[in-house]
């Protein structure tokens, strides 16, 4: 009789350690590392599930509780994956369950996901039967009998009923009644759903033509990926250089190695198009993965990789932790995306678990970008990224002239419209041409808010401290954004009960409700957080456009990346400086990233391009770097005041957040962890030097009836600095009313 060390799956931070479970004589065979068993746990022997983590032959507890069950083999972790588990539990200090379910498919450790079962249709009779019905000897009721049956004289096999239906434009009931003659059969199959199936169908690889610039960059990823070592690089291309080419490229030789790829993107870049370059190039062994498709379609895809069906994974960051064992290459497109960093438990970091699994493999890890984060383009400066440029455009396509639209002279001259006279005078004349126009709005709804003029009250969510949004779409409504809270437009204010009311700032229901009244004749297409909600509608939107539906793309960040539109001439940034004067020292680098990247959208095949910048500060560095797209100026700037007030990459820093209902037990725990962590860095830690700001009040101080207060640390992220961490959580763990949680390098502040 053996024994397991087993961690659990659903269990406090301040008890997930190991517990030791005896291991039944039947389960012997079944119990290794990595495989998740169900047992009991506590004084009421309450079943939970757990992951084993070690095994041995002895105990020196005299009582020890049996592992009960294990879970299905299918969701058994390799070492490699169990190693992984074990690296986020200790690198971003979430419990290892917290782990293994991020790793694992949604749902797989809760209901034990399941393929779905989908009816088959199959010939009772043999070809030659089937041959004389054809013949006259028994008589068919209709012209999609014969169609039936002939499918299945030339292909006698096993068919789903759904796919025949489509191949021979035939209904389920006329299936049926050849079925109930006894010609054909039911049966039932096991199905891998699969939503981009279809795009495989042909695959073909055509030759991928580079240009000297793109050779060069392949000629350097290539030595790197045949050093033997891992190692990463930094592909730093301008927009539409053809970075996409490069790794395709590298891509193909990875595959024709015998070894996997995983290819991740934001979620705003994962469009049919992109998809539809990958599965047709590398047919059926793609897998796609992103949080649009349902629970059952992600563990589909999930399963055909952990089957070793896949060579290929393209999705977001989830897909990060795709079950390939002969991983070569790991390319994170758009590397500087807000949305490779986890903001919910566990809070990874993409970039992190890349770098993590290409040292298991001696693999290639590949950030691309052309605005990269500081943090990668320094590293690469450093010499601790290999740096991959490309600095001009593929072909003949040269980058958009940019025009800067002082909104300021605008207001003077009585045009109140979101739409300088420029612009619109750009809009007319590229429709005129048949071209079309991307406009980008980082603000959805109407108006931003709802203000007084009597009392200068701003209507704000009952539930958080934030204003109300004002929304036409689907009926006159007031809106926030951060709990869903949704209130009817009131007439009065309900403060004063004043009835002048003042609609402040522009969203894109107004900007699309304005633009379809200067150009009545224009097709626009919204795209934002209100009209993307269903599934696929994002990818629908896409395509329509793409498709020359409309003649102007009107959104939020969704249209602002990863996207190759040809007919795309001109582009319009509405208000260039909306995120520019906030709290957060990445404010600069975001705006100009936002910038940088509409503007390439612009004139990317033949037809040269145009954008048009709109802002109130027309001089300001960040502008003006964005609009000449001029990153190494616009990085070597911001860089010395990063320095000067040491925020990353000359530091980590480190995010306490705590949270609570009552109001006075937040203010009372605030103190406390500011005087441990005072106290801890004073005694026990005091050879690692930190940077104390706070306790402060978080930047939405309120949220669904939650109040939240933070403190930032700078410090030097290692083992030590994690250990001290891990102590303070842990010294707060009785504490009920507070709950305190840690973010290391959060994206936003």
């Amino acid at each position: 009789m053996g024994f397991a060390k087993i961690r659990l799956l659903d269990t406090p931070f301040s008890v997930d350690r190991e517990y030791t479970y005896e291991v039944p004589t039947e389960l012997t065979e079944e119990i290794v590392c990595g495989r998740l068993v169900s047992v009991p746990f506590g004084r009421a022997s309450r079943v939970v599930g757990g992951v084993v983590t070690g095994l041995c032959d002895a105990c020196d507890f005299k009582q020890v509780k049996p592992i009960l069950s294990v879970y299905p083999e299918l969701y058994t972790l390799s070492p490699a994956m169990l190693a992984l588990a074990e690296y986020m539990a200790e690198s971003v200090l979430c419990t290892l369950g917290e782990a293994v379910k991020t790793i694992l498919p949604p749902k797989a450790t809760v209901s034990h996901l399941q393929a779905k079962d989908e009816r088959t249709v199959l010939p009772c009779v043999s070809k030659e039967q089937i041959e004389a019905i054809l013949g006259g000897t028994i008589p068919l009721r209709s012209e999609a009998h014969r169609r039936i049956l002939t499918h299945f004289r030339d292909f006698p096999n096993e068919i789903s009923q759904k796919e025949l239906c489509l191949r021979l434009s035939v209904t389920a009931a006329q299936i049926k009644a050849l079925v109930d003659r006894k010609l054909l059969a039911y049966a039932s199959a096991e199905v891998l759903r699969n939503t981009y199936a279809h795009l495989g169908d042909t695959p073909c690889r055509t030759p991928i033509h580079l240009s000297t610039a793109q050779m060069n960059a392949y000629d350097t990823l290539s030595s790197l990926k045949e050093s033997g070592n891992a190692k990463c690089a930094l592909l730093f291309g301008v927009t539409g250089s053809g970075k996409t080419k490069v790794m395709m490229k590298m891509i193909d030789d990875v595959l024709d190695k015998g070894e996997q790829v995983i290819m991740l993107v934001p979620e705003i870049a994962l469009t049919p198009q992109t998809v539809s370059i990958f599965c047709t190039r590398y047919g059926k062994r793609v897998a796609v993965i992103h949080s649009s498709l349902s629970d059952g379609e992600r563990f589909d895809a999930w399963r055909r990789i952990k089957q070793g069906d896949v060579d290929l994974v393209i999705g977001t960051r989830s897909a990060i932790f795709a079950p390939l064992d002969r991983l070569g290459l790991i390319i994170i497109d758009e590397e500087h995306e807000h949305t490779y960093k986890s903001e919910s438990n566990p809070k990874y970091h993409t970039k992190d678990i890349a770098a993590f699994r290409v040292g298991q493999t001696n693999g290639l890890l590949i950030l691309a970008s052309a605005t990269p984060s500081f943090e990668s383009f320094y590293k690469a400066k450093e010499g601790r990224y290999t740096l991959v440029p490309i600095r001009e455009r593929y072909g003949s396509a040269r980058l958009p002239d940019t025009e800067v639209v002082d909104m300021r002279l605008e207001l003077r001259a009585g045009n109140t419209s979101p739409y300088s006279r420029r612009l619109t005078q750009l809009l007319e004349d590229t429709a005129e041409q048949k071209e079309q126009s991307i406009l980008f709005l980082n603000r959805r709804g109407y108006n931003a808010s709802l203000q007084c003029k009597n009392c200068g009250e701003v209507l704000t969510c009952p539930h958080c401290s934030v204003s109300l949004t004002y929304h036409v779409a689907g009926g006159a409504r007031l809106c926030c954004h951060l709990c869903g809270y949704k209130a009817p437009l009131p007439r009065t204010c309900p403060n004063c009960q004043s009835e002048h009311l003042s609609y402040v700032g522009t969203g894109t229901q107004k900007a699309e409700a304005e633009l379809s009244i200067d150009f009545p004749n224009l097709r626009v297409m919204r795209m934002d957080a209100d009209t993307t909600g269903g599934k696929l509608a994002y990818d629908r939107m896409l395509e329509s456009f793409r498709a020359g539906e409309a003649d102007v793309l009107l959104g939020t960040q969704m249209v602002t990346k990863g996207h190759d539109f040809p007919a795309v001439t001109l582009v319009g940034v509405l208000l260039a400086d909306l995120s520019l004067y906030v709290s957060d020292f990445r404010a600069a680098e975001r705006t100009f990233s936002l910038l940088t990247q509409v503007i390439g959208r612009a004139g990317r095949a033949q037809r040269p391009g145009t954008a048009v910048i709109q802002t109130f500060a027309p001089q300001n560095d960040v502008i003006r770097f964005a609009c000449a797209q001029d990153y190494e100026g616009f990085y070597a700037s911001e860089i010395e005041l990063r320095k000067s007030t040491l925020f990353p990459p000359f530091c980590d820093i480190a995010s306490l957040t705590l949270v609570s209902e009552d109001e006075k037990a937040l203010f009372e725990c605030a103190q406390a962890v500011q005087k441990k962590i005072a106290d801890l860095s004073k005694n026990e830690f005091k050879d690692q030097p930190l940077i104390l700001f706070g306790p402060f009040e978080a930047r939405i101080y309120k949220a669904a009836e939650k109040f939240r207060m933070q403190m930032m640390i700078k410090c030097k992220l290692n083992r030590r600095t994690r250990t001290m961490f891990r102590e303070l959580l842990l010294s707060f763990a009785p504490e009920k009313k507070v709950t305190i949680s840690v973010d290391f390098n959060p994206l936003t502040m």
